[in-house]
């Protein structure tokens, strides 16, 4: 029986990582990264302007998402950090954001708790 990998407590740059998914799977540094490019290229087509706008990667845990940021008109508002003073916002167009949403098996995971496989319908 194997035993659970130690965690790892610094964070990692891209090269550390693509040396780990080399010896987790034994494959090539260079067919991990055209993997990885291949994910991302998928991952815009999807996110794009005509694309469906959702993606999930129930490997990785995440799910992403286009969300449309409405614009917003100038004004005139009152100044957070000095009470009483009014600032000048600034009118901004519409624009396009991605959002980053971890999926249930995520959070278990960082929770501790197991996932529960083959669960009985209730």
């Amino acid at each position: 029986m194997s035993r659970a990998k130690p965690p790892i407590h610094k964070k990692e740059s891209k090269s550390q990582i693509l040396a780990a998914l080399v010896d987790a799977t034994g494959m090539k540094k260079k067919d991990i990264q055209m993997l990885l490019v291949a994910v991302h290229e998928h991952a815009l087509r999807h996110l794009g302007k005509n694309g469906s706008g959702e993606m999930s990667i129930p490997e990785l845990g995440i799910k992403l998402r286009r969300v449309t940021k409405a614009a917003t008109k100038a004004a005139t508002v009152p100044n957070p950090f000095k009470p009483g003073e009014m600032v000048k916002r600034p009118a901004r167009p519409a624009s396009l954001a991605v959002r980053v949403a971890p999926l249930k098996v995520l959070k278990d995971a960082v929770a501790g708790r197991k996932p529960v496989k083959n669960a009985p319908a209730a």
